[in-house]
């Protein structure tokens, strides 16, 4: 198990649930008319791949985290390895403390142009210069038009994506620039297509000369 780090932004997500199953007198992870754990994360500021949730009632401090660690689905998420960012709320009312854990796997709020600069030093990596302007890519990126039919400025491969983790390369971008065969690229970024909710992710779009 690895230490988390503490999320402010989770920690407010967490404390308005929190009000709310005091108010209720019970626990629950979404009341009515309330956003899902994702999007009240997301509200408050969180950027994340993954996100998982604890919530608890219990007399004392040693009793809620006694109930998570008991539980096999809490404890799961308490001790996961795929999380790595933490914000926790506790509420005291009517004798009871109400208690809630938002758990995250954290991914950086980056703009157009940082995620760019990170795409394009992995391709530079292969030996590939990046051009100046990446005005093509990115409207490449935007629109679903295909490059490699237009007469000009046309790439000889192109490729778009969309991934919260930018660590890494596509492998068919990868296996493209081993052949060796490409000389020049142009990257550019996109906001994301909404398919994955108040979740963070990156699109891009890579043209190989």
């Amino acid at each position: 198990m690895k230490s988390l780090a503490w999320d402010p932004t989770l920690a407010a997500a967490a404390f308005e649930h929190c009000r709310m199953m005091a108010a209720a007198g019970g626990i629950s992870h979404q009341y009515r008319g309330e956003p899902d754990l994702s999007s009240r994360a997301a509200q408050a500021g969180a950027h994340f791949s993954l996100i998982e949730e604890n919530v608890a009632m219990a007399p004392s401090a040693a009793a809620v985290h006694q109930a998570w660690m008991q539980s096999p689905g809490h404890r799961e998420n308490l001790l996961s390895s795929d999380v790595d960012h933490v914000g926790v709320a506790v509420v005291y009312a009517r004798g009871e403390f109400y208690a809630v854990a938002d758990y995250s796997a954290v991914v950086e709020n980056l703009n157009p142009a940082q995620v760019e600069a990170r795409v394009a030093a992995l391709v530079r990596a292969h030996g590939v210069s990046i051009l100046a302007n990446p005005a093509l890519a990115r409207s490449a990126c935007a629109n679903d038009d295909d490059l490699l039919r237009s007469p000009s400025a046309r790439p000889a491969w192109m490729i778009r994506w969309q991934d919260s983790d930018l660590s890494h390369l596509p492998q068919a971008l990868l296996s493209q620039l081993r052949t060796g065969k490409y000389r020049q690229a142009a990257v550019g970024s996109c906001p994301a297509q909404d398919d994955g909710g108040a979740f963070t992710s990156f699109r891009v779009a890579v043209l190989l000369y």
